[in-house]
């Protein structure tokens, strides 16, 4: 399938997007002032060792203590050796080489390994391990063996380490191969200099910028075009792909249209949707998308859609449909975690095993790691998806302030009641003159009309007169009392 990569690139943050077929599928954004982290390799201080938790904290270059657990620790003992407790690993003040794997996600701090993975465009090297791996996505048996004992041909005697060979190494030649592993030994090397006289909690090595990642993570053989709004991001990433990847300089394309480059393929317009909780269906069905604190649920309805045939054909017809946008909308929103997807009640097993089978093929074509669980006893879909960064609405929006992120304000009326029961305790604590409640407008105005007798029985218990005024910055939950 054709895809085209569009980048945007402004000094504040550098925003990529990916669109097969003219449909934006995912997009990605950094920001100068928040970084991501995930890649990073730190001379790490250990700042407090958690034993009920098997965790430690560790101190890294970031204004934030990362966590590291004990099974991201990686050492040479075999499995059939007893695993030590982490207090008899690790101890505050000792310095220890990390890499983070998780980027700080809420009011959780990045998450650490010991074991240390260095990517290249063909190959990721692995410094402890000595094995060699392949990408899951090479599903062919038989290419996966040739692909390794064509690496394990290559490599001189005296390497050390292991490789994962990743897709877009099923095409290279045996030289690209080569010069790949030359760059990765030859990065290792200087880490492990840096590393020997490096102060505590320093960088050793950062990952690639956003715009350079997109030529070693996201181009492939479908990739027709690279699109760049920026002179300076275009010679820079040319620049790269002459060194690193040859192939892929053609394909490069300087954007100088008048039109803002985002407007012109759509990007703005599916940006705005993807922060909204309802996203319509062709067929006129809709999903809802809630994301919490655990979990994200997708809630699949058939809305305006009757079909033609019977209950159970629209039925069918939405879920397949629903199936294709929710991989999508994972993928753009970049939802991780716990995934829960109600879909419509199917009393058809093979309608069920076709949902399920669609919903899988759709998500074959994301690059994050994902688990799917067929269908629970209740209906639903349980499957997850790996979260190594902050989702889009995280990124670009913060919680209401009205709100507190509830998505929904109490009623005026609510207010109305909750004021006159506060009203009744200052009236019971503090002697005053008269009582004055300051609200917002449509409290104010309930008191003045439906509420205006329940206003004047509680002045009357009270045996004190209370007056309203409307304050116009106040929210609709929002009051006080004054005592006059």
């Amino acid at each position: 399938m054709s895809e085209d990569i569009l980048i945007n690139f402004t000094p504040q943050e550098t925003r990529v997007a990916i669109v097969q077929q003219g449909v934006v599928q995912e997009v990605q954004i950094e920001r100068a002032s928040a970084c991501r982290l995930v890649g990073n390799i730190y001379m790490g201080r250990v700042s407090r060792v958690l034993p009920g938790m098997q965790s430690a904290f560790i101190d890294i270059d970031s204004g934030r203590a990362a966590f590291l657990h004990i099974a991201d620790i990686w050492s040479q003992r075999h499995d059939a050796e007893p695993v030590h407790p982490i207090e008899r690993l690790l101890s505050a003040g000792q310095s220890l080489m990390v890499q983070v794997i998780k980027d700080p996600i809420g009011t959780k701090g990045a998450r650490l390994s010991t074991q240390i993975s260095i990517a290249g465009r063909l190959l990721v090297y692995l410094p402890q391990e000595s094995h060699i791996g392949i990408s899951q996505r090479i599903g062919d048996e038989e290419e996966r063996l040739h692909l390794r004992e064509k690496l394990q041909h290559l490599l001189p005697p005296d390497v050390t380490g292991g490789f994962i060979i990743r897709t877009m190494a099923e095409s290279a030649t045996e030289r690209e191969l080569l010069a790949d592993v030359e760059y990765l030994r030859k990065l290792w090397k200087d880490i492990q200099a840096k590393a020997a006289s490096a102060a505590p909690a320093s960088l050793l090595y950062q990952d690639l910028t956003l715009v350079l990642r997109v030529l070693r993570d996201f181009v492939n053989d479908d990739t027709d075009r690279i699109r760049v709004d920026s002179r300076e991001t275009f010679q820079k990433l040319h620049a790269f792909a002459l060194e690193f990847t040859p192939n892929v300089a053609q394909k490069l394309d300087h954007y100088t249209g008048e039109r803002p480059l985002f407007d012109v393929h759509g990007v703005e317009v599916e940006i705005e949707k993807a922060l909204a909780r309802r996203v319509e269906l062709k067929s006129g069905g809709y999903l809802i998308i809630d994301q919490t604190e655990a979990l994200t649920t997708v809630d699949v309805n058939t809305g305006g859609f009757v079909g033609v045939r019977s209950f159970d054909d629209t039925i069918f017809k939405t879920n397949l449909e629903a199936a294709q946008a929710i991989a999508r909308q994972l993928r753009l929103r970049n939802l991780g975690g716990i995934i829960i997807i109600d879909f419509i009640d199917m009393e058809n097993a093979e309608h069920k095993s076709a949902v399920l089978n669609e919903l899988r093929k759709a998500l074959a074509r994301d690059r994050t790691h994902m688990t799917v669980n067929g269908f629970t006893q209740l209906g639903l879909v349980e499957m997850t998806r790996k979260r190594t960064r902050e989702s889009l609405a995280h990124v670009l929006c913060q919680p209401c302030p009205v709100c507190q992120g509830r998505g929904e304000l109490k009623t005026a009326q609510t207010v109305c009641y909750q004021i006159l029961r506060e009203l009744l305790r200052e009236a019971r604590q503090f002697e005053a003159r008269e009582y004055r409640i300051l609200a917002s407008q449509q409290v104010i105005d309930l008191f003045l009309d439906e509420e205006s007798q329940s206003l004047a029985m509680l002045s009357e218990f009270i045996g004190k007169p209370v007056s309203l005024q409307v304050e116009s910055q106040y929210n609709q939950e929002q009051f006080d009392i004054i005592l006059m």
